[in-house]
């Protein structure tokens, strides 16, 4: 089968782990090279230019939490999908604030997994349509998948964008966080309320004072109306 969805880079120090989801993506439809720690996932990421990274974070030489944040402070916003031995939340919770785009914990079903890169590669991928969204000091253009806090342009992961401009698109309608999670990661049953809860958070940080998410106590979140 072609690679004609991109290359995706699996970081995993575990060999038969790395070649089981090494043979799902590729029926999947990926490109796939493996990388077993992480420096050699960084030069990686630099040399192939990846749509997403599926990072182990029990890495030798440098874990994966570590690789992400390097990766995000040098301004690279390639999807990450965290994989983890560990399902502690403090664990999941730095993850997402890093930037990672989603979490799977072992063991997984190699399925399950590939259907979520594949998700949130088809959000990256997608720029959807309609007009730039507005509301409080913050301009998301959906075509372009750009955002303005007030005349500065944030950057955001794939599910940071989704997750603001599902809710922009809506200004003033309440969502409960499992509706939220249904809608913009799509496996509510899945996935812990908390994973929306960080996402708000760091949304709040980068928009800053232009933020235009409120909080509806007891029941969920909300965008002001422009």
């Amino acid at each position: 089968m072609t690679a004609d969805r991109g290359l995706v880079l699996v970081v995993e120090d575990d060999p038969a782990i790395a070649e089981l989801v090494r043979l799902y993506l590729r029926r999947d439809g990926y490109g796939v090279h493996v990388e077993s720690d992480g420096p050699g996932a960084l030069e990686a990421v630099r040399r192939f230019k990846p749509v997403a990274l599926v990072l182990d974070i029990g890495l030798p030489g440098m874990d994966g939490v570590e690789v992400c944040r390097k990766l995000r402070s040098a301004d690279d916003w390639t999807p990450v999908l965290f994989v983890t031995a560990r399902d502690d939340e403090v664990d999941r919770v730095l993850g997402l604030e890093l930037g990672a785009d989603d979490y799977v914990t072992k063991p997984f079903s190699p399925r399950e997994l590939v259907a979520r890169v594949r998700t949130v590669l088809r959000r990256t991928g997608d720029p959807g349509g309609g007009d730039v969204l507005r509301a409080g000091g913050t301009r998301v253009d959906p075509r372009q998948r750009r955002v303005w806090a007030g005349d500065v342009e944030v950057q955001l992961t794939s599910t940071e964008f989704d997750l603001l401009a599902h809710l922009m698109r809506r200004p003033g309608q309440v969502f409960e966080r499992a509706q939220l999670l249904s809608a913009v990661w799509g496996y509510a049953a899945a996935a812990g309320t908390r994973t929306v809860d960080v996402h708000i958070a760091q949304l709040r940080a980068k928009l800053g004072p232009a933020s235009p998410i409120r909080t509806v106590r007891g029941v969920g979140y909300a965008a002001d109306r422009g």
